[in-house]
């Protein structure tokens, strides 16, 4: 009777070892999920916050050389319109005005700084795909991992008692094979 107990406690304490133990590597693999689909967001949000900065540049330098060119051409109109020598003057000094403006924009800021600065934004931007492509792909082996780990025995039977189930892969949207309209208006 003695040795019955000892057997049955043996296996009591087994199978306590074992429940303990599958409920561990569950909690740890979805933990590990959780933590990783926090790592997509935060390379989401980096991808959030580039891009305005980067429309907001190309905005920015497009409206400063867009109003330096129709002042330009303003001033060219006006002068070609002028009928008297003031007119013409006063058209001739307003071309070389803009003129002036145009050559300290393209002192300060030459189309290769324009463009050096768009291109930089561009790529931290495809920095940040890059990034969220990857972080997805770590995504989507964890969840790999932790959806075999439940579905396989006996760990399955841990899992079901506990209440977790497979989690979803990412996938990417149906939409995501079109391009996005830009528009700088």
């Amino acid at each position: 009777m003695k040795k019955g107990l000892l057997i049955a406690l043996g296996i009591i304490v087994l199978l306590g070892i074992w429940v303990y133990s599958s409920y561990n590597t569950v909690v740890t693999k979805s933990t590990a999920a959780d933590v990783q689909w926090a790592q997509v967001e935060t390379v989401y949000q980096r991808r959030f916050d580039l891009i305005p900065n980067l429309v907001n540049t190309v905005k920015g330098f497009y409206s400063q050389e867009n109003k330096i060119y129709s002042e330009i051409a303003q001033a060219r109109t006006q002068y070609a319109g002028a009928a008297t020598p003031d007119a013409k003057a006063a058209a001739a000094s307003n071309l070389e005005s803009s003129l002036g403006r145009l050559l300290v924009i393209t002192e300060n800021y030459p189309t290769l700084a324009s463009s050096a600065v768009v291109r930089d934004f561009s790529t931290s931007l495809e920095g940040s795909e890059n990034r969220i492509s990857v972080e997805r792909n770590r995504f989507n082996e964890i969840i790999g991992d932790y959806n075999a780990t439940i579905a396989r025995f006996p760990a399955n039977l841990i899992a079901g008692m506990f209440g977790f189930h497979t989690r979803s892969y990412f996938k990417s949207d149906a939409a995501a094979a079109t391009a996005p309209a830009v528009n700088f208006e």
